[in-house]
């Protein structure tokens, strides 16, 4: 079984016509025009997105991580953006923490997507017509166990939703996908084999991102997502994390990074769960003697885990 690489067309970001979306899941979240996304139409982040503005929300791909953080915070080309930020089986994306912290952008809500890697061909292909696979690398690696029980070609591509659409460009007869639902749906591909990852509990979290201008606060809201460096003096960290607990509030993430330009010192991100504004308030009163740099990236309802 030999995997190659398949060549790579440029990926444009087109401008796509101003929607209405109100009332989405993450709390009432309201949206004008397209949300910026990485990856194709037919990606994850779209199926995130759908999830929580609903299924006609219009999606703006970009190449890259940093396009969609630059087309979200660009009031002439979208109502914001929703990006992924960790996997429960890679870990925490570090570079779009970064990405978040030097951009206006706020986040708004959050989606835990379990993530469904499916073998998606052309109409009347059967599995034993099938010679070469193509998918995105880490699909292909997600789905290894199913793969090496046959002898196909693996073909690395750019992105998963792009080769779904190249199956479907190419009228291939002999070659597959894999990719999402959606993306089957869009390209008019055929599910020939559902559900093919070999670890089954694979969840990826996105944050809804909107302009700092335009964010209104969210109703209802229960986390928080900071960053926050301290003084590095000896047990610095263990007095705000003993307040954090004190104060009843869930720490359910804390991710270090090195600051810039220091010699091994280090910021802190954290998520934090909370039952009312008036406590995760009370809390950043009690920490604030042993924090600086603080940045808070938004306060917005918890995330749920939805179907991929």
């Amino acid at each position: 079984m030999k995997t190659v690489k398949n060549s790579k067309p440029p990926l444009s970001s087109p401008f796509r016509p101003a929607l209405r979306i109100a009332g989405g899941t993450g709390g009432g979240v309201a949206a004008r025009g397209g949300i910026a996304i990485q990856g194709y139409e037919g990606s994850f982040h779209q199926v995130a997105a759908r999830h929580f503005f609903g299924k006609q929300v219009e999606v703006i791909p970009g190449a890259t991580f940093r396009d969609l953080v630059k087309i979200a915070s660009d009031k002439k080309q979208s109502a914001g953006g929703i990006m992924a930020i960790e996997n429960s089986i890679a870990g925490s994306i570090l570079p779009n923490y970064n990405l978040l912290q030097k951009s206006s952008l706020k986040v708004v809500g959050e989606v835990y997507l379990s993530i469904s890697q499916n073998l998606l061909a052309n109409p009347g292909v059967k599995l034993a017509d099938i010679k070469e696979v193509h998918s995105h690398p880490m699909a292909i690696l997600q789905c290894m166990d199913y793969l090496e029980r046959n002898h196909w070609k693996l073909v690395e591509t750019e992105d998963t939703a792009l080769s779904a659409k190249h199956i479907h460009q190419h009228h291939s007869k002999h070659a597959a996908a894999i990719a999402s639902k959606l993306a089957a749906e869009l390209y008019g591909l055929e599910v020939i084999s559902p559900d093919i990852h070999t670890l089954k509990n694979n969840v990826t979290r996105f944050l809804v991102l909107q302009r700092e201008k335009e964010a209104g606060e969210i109703a209802n809201a229960d986390k928080a997502s900071l960053y926050f460096q301290t003084n590095h003096s000896m047990g610095i960290l263990a007095k705000v994390l003993t307040h954090i607990a004190n104060k009843g509030v869930n720490l359910s993430k804390l991710q270090s990074m090195p600051i810039p330009g220091s010699n091994f010192k280090y910021g802190f991100y954290a998520d934090m769960e909370f039952d009312s504004r008036q406590q995760l308030d009370t809390l950043m009163e009690a920490i604030e003697p042993f924090t600086n740099s603080v940045k808070m990236f938004g306060i917005y309802k918890k995330g749920k885990v939805v179907k991929g």
